[in-house]
């Protein structure tokens, strides 16, 4: 593991620290990774997201609700995977 040295203001440091006891978090760093793992979830979830909205509308062919059900349980299944994976 990498040190890294983190300039924050005192507010939220003192918003950090109020939040450590409330949600079971032992020391700043651990709610700091936490938020950057959280983060970086986020930002994938949207780069999937913005993939799955250029593909829907590729398809120019009638697509029934079974279809579009199986697809997106899929899509799920994928972003599940890739979400476990980091």
């Amino acid at each position: 593991m990498e040190t890294i040295s983190l300039k924050l203001e005192e507010g939220i440091l003192s918003e950090i620290d109020r939040k450590l006891a409330a949600h079971r978090y032992s020391t700043r760093t651990e709610f700091i990774r936490d938020a950057i793992r959280e983060k970086l979830s986020e930002l994938e979830k949207e780069k999937l997201l913005q993939e799955v909205a250029k593909l829907r509308g590729l398809s120019k062919r009638k697509t029934t609700d079974g279809e579009l059900h199986k697809a997106g349980e899929k899509a799920f299944e994928i972003l599940e995977r890739r979400l476990k994976a980091k």
